[in-house]
């Protein structure tokens, strides 16, 4: 099987992106109503150089966005992840391990003291990932989202690079 190649997404990247976007929303990691078809996938808060894409056999399969958890001077040291999407017909392939450590090398090499996340409580999957990759649950806001009917938990979760 071959290993997905990590790179830093590029304009050129927006349809494929958008698209896999759009696929892969699900309440079981969204907070947010589903992307519109047409709707842009890079925009001011997320440049084509805030996201690593994992390639396979020359597709776009994933990708991971990267910011900052507030817009704050006095947490320019903190990276942030700020989605993560895998397509269907690559996951269980380490497509989302590979973007993940892409995601912390890429933090520790441009000296990030920590990187953090949010995930939701119900999405067990993606926090075992993390957990298994040395993030650390640091809070839990309880009942946070409401989402189809039911409150979800809102996970912290965080790992120290230094």
């Amino acid at each position: 099987m071959p290993e997905p190649s990590i790179r830093t997404a590029r304009p050129e990247d927006e349809e494929a992106l958008r698209r896999l976007d759009h696929a892969s929303w699900s309440h079981l990691h969204a907070v947010t109503p589903r992307p519109a078809p047409d709707d842009p996938f890079f925009r001011e808060t997320g440049r084509p150089e805030d996201h690593l894409v994992a390639e396979l056999d020359g597709r776009v399969v994933g990708y991971v966005r990267l910011g900052f958890p507030t817009p704050l001077d006095t947490n320019r040291h903190v990276r942030h992840i700020r989605g993560l999407a895998v397509a269907e017909e690559a996951r269980g392939r380490g497509v989302g391990r590979a973007l993940l450590r892409a995601a912390v090398e890429e933090a520790r090499a441009n000296g990030f003291r920590r990187i953090s996340l949010r995930v939701l409580g119900h999405n067990t999957a993606a926090r075992k990932l993390y957990e298994s990759e040395g993030f650390v649950v640091e809070g839990v806001q309880p009942g946070e989202f409401l989402l189809d009917g039911a409150y979800v938990d809102d996970v912290l979760m965080g790992m120290a690079l230094r």
